[in-house]
């Protein structure tokens, strides 16, 4: 019987007889289930594809062949097949392997996708460029999950694969009957009578699309004969496999709740504790809704994830699941709000980058009453660069109109929360990170509008903390007094528009500087610089944040020092610009500023 660690590639796998390829399962399940409990990952979706992983590197020849994989964090399969089996204890770890495909690992990694529904786009224009090129020796080959295909975007996709019958596709559709929780919608409902056997056209056969199944994604060799019949057809064709998540582990099959889709680390799962953040929202948008009956929870696919169980146990009638479909997620919610209602959309901060369009022109254009809670805000680390929440603030500060908090610890994000249910003119934001909430810091005064959480012996550096960014302010403050250097901490918590008052306090300060967990191009900081180089020209500014570039998976704490956002780098990087003279009232400068 073969090992696992004895696959090099590909080419090891298909020399395999099919009895000694069904051997690979049960260590690929053992090594899933030891990494994914010691380091945290996507336990449950890779569980349900180890034969469907094991038949397609059989059947096409990567890299050759295209394989893209919708959603990656279902390829941990696919990256032991390749030649990283031996490597798998390094994942989520920095400097050690992606939770997602990555280029730069492997050339089996063909693209770094990790949001849904974009892999049908991705085939079809690889296929026009093979088309384009005269290669008619190599398969496109798309692997999407049945959640996926609640996103508009695979839609708007498969309607042009399907109007090109000479472009040959293979779209192999994992069938599990779930995303992050049961698949919602009308799509889940047709590929439940497929399965069923129901007797009808599939809806893909009725565009035009070639059907093949559904067939049972865990028999390696039925699969195998299903993805060959494909590829023999030489035209865009739907192979429909039909798999169980968490397939080969226990707790994971019994489980419901989706609590195995993806694992914590085992150092992180650690009893008591403060609640996180996401916990916090949730329990506090379910109070708040018992009052306000116009108060509708809306999520695209992450109920849970986004801390709405609460909220759908208390109040079932008043949420809504989307599926995969942010777009719609945001525009319903603007007819909502219409309709009278004050809707609440639930979503991981980096998704609200596929719904700028419809929260600029449908939302913020009608100053519909929406309000945007962003999770996983700023660093959240080991999921990598499409999963940093370091874009949400550069685009909301976009929009005409919106209001945005960014709470620094529970209390006031339960503040915030309902100060923007309350706002009935517009559109409002809150984002919070990922993990543990903060201990509360309590302001020890309020100046113009301003929770003030420290204030120095003398007014050398007035540091505006961002959101979750306080504790790591106070800290700097602390490590500068001990330069003999006044800090005044203050946090606006509405961050946007920049508070008027600050102007006001700016101008006592020598120096002031913003802190966020956010990139830094036309971030909270860029957006308070830009202000105060209208209102106090000569007043000098230093915005820190996340570098504007795609940051490498790792730890929270890594990111950040490889940022430097920790208070020792902040610390050295404030005394540097600390200018030497004094300022008077007007921003004149006894000497030359630091720029």
């Amino acid at each position: 019987m073969p090992r696992l660690e004895d696959i090099r590639g590909p080419e090891d796998l298909r020399a395999l007889s099919p009895q000694a390829a069904r051997a690979l399962a049960p260590q690929i399940r053992r090594l899933l289930v030891d990494t994914c409990t010691a380091n945290g990952g996507h336990l449950g979706p890779n569980l349900g594809v180890v034969e469907l992983s094991i038949a397609l590197h059989r059947v096409f020849a990567s890299p050759r062949d295209r394989i893209l994989w919708d959603t990656g964090h279902q390829a941990y399969v696919h990256k032991m097949l390749t030649g990283r089996a031996g490597a798998l204890g390094t994942l989520r770890r920095t400097g050690g392997m992606s939770g997602y495909p990555c280029r730069a690992e492997s050339e089996h990694d063909v693209i770094e996708n990790s949001h849904a529904s974009t892999s049908l786009s991705w085939a079809d224009g690889v296929a026009r460029a093979n088309a384009l090129l005269g290669r008619s020796d190599r398969a496109v080959v798309a692997v999407l999950g049945d959640g996926a295909l609640t996103g508009g975007m695979a839609w708007e996709a498969l309607n042009n694969i399907a109007a090109a019958p000479e472009r040959p596709v293979v779209v192999v559709l994992n069938d599990n009957g779930r995303s992050y929780a049961p698949t919602a919608g009308a799509v889940a409902a047709h590929l439940a009578e497929l399965r069923d056997g129901g007797g009808r056209d599939s809806l893909f056969e009725n565009l035009g699309l070639a059907y093949v199944g559904p067939v049972d994604g865990h028999d390696i060799e039925a699969v195998e004969t299903a993805l060959r019949t494909a590829a023999a057809l030489r035209k865009p064709v739907v192979v429909h496999c039909v798999t169980e998540k968490g397939r080969g582990h226990l707790p994971a099959e019994q489980d419901d709740t989706d609590r195995f889709h993806a694992v914590r680390a085992a150092s992180a799962r650690k009893p008591g504790g403060a609640p996180s953040w996401t916990s916090v929202f949730g329990s506090e948008l379910a109070d708040l809704a018992a009052d306000r009956p116009d108060v509708v929870a809306v999520t695209a696919a992450m109920l849970d994830p986004t801390g709405l169980s609460e909220f759908a146990r208390r109040h079932p009638e008043r949420v809504i699941d989307v599926g995969i479909a942010e777009q719609h997620a945001v525009t319903a919610a603007a007819g909502l709000a219409l309709g009278g209602a004050h809707p609440v959309v639930a979503l991981y901060a980096t998704f609200l980058n596929r719904a700028f369009d419809q929260l600029l022109m449908d939302v913020a254009l009608h100053r519909a009453p929406v309000t945007f809670v962003l999770d996983r805000a700023g660093v959240t680390g080991d999921d990598g660069p499409s999963h940093n929440g370091m874009w949400d603030l550069s685009l909301l500060n976009l929009v005409p109109g919106l209001r945005l908090a960014a709470p620094r610890d529970a209390a006031t994000l339960r503040r915030a929360l309902r100060e923007a249910v309350a706002c009935d003119d517009g559109p409002t934001a809150l984002r919070f990170p990922k993990g543990p909430s903060r201990a509360d810091i309590p302001a020890v005064d309020v100046c113009a509008g301003l929770d003030v959480l420290h204030r120095g012996e003398r007014p050398d550096i007035l540091l505006v903390s961002v959101g979750a960014m306080a504790a790591t302010c106070l800290d700097v403050a602390g490590q500068l007094a001990g330069q003999g250097v006044g800090v005044t901490v203050v946090d606006p918590r509405w961050i946007q528009p920049v508070p008027a008052g600050l102007t006001t306090l700016a101008l006592d300060h020598q120096l002031v500087a913003t802190v966020e967990d956010s990139g830094r191009v036309g971030g909270a900081g860029a957006r308070v610089a830009q202000a105060l180089g209208d209102a106090a020209p000569g007043l000098p500014v230093r915005v820190f944040g996340i570098p504007q570039r795609f940051l490498d998976h790792g730890s929270r704490a890594d990111v950040l020092e490889a940022a430097g956002l920790t208070p020792r780098h902040l610390t050295r990087a404030l005394l540097e610009a600390l200018p030497s003279g004094r300022r008077d009232r007007q921003g004149a400068t006894a000497t030359a500023a630091v720029g």
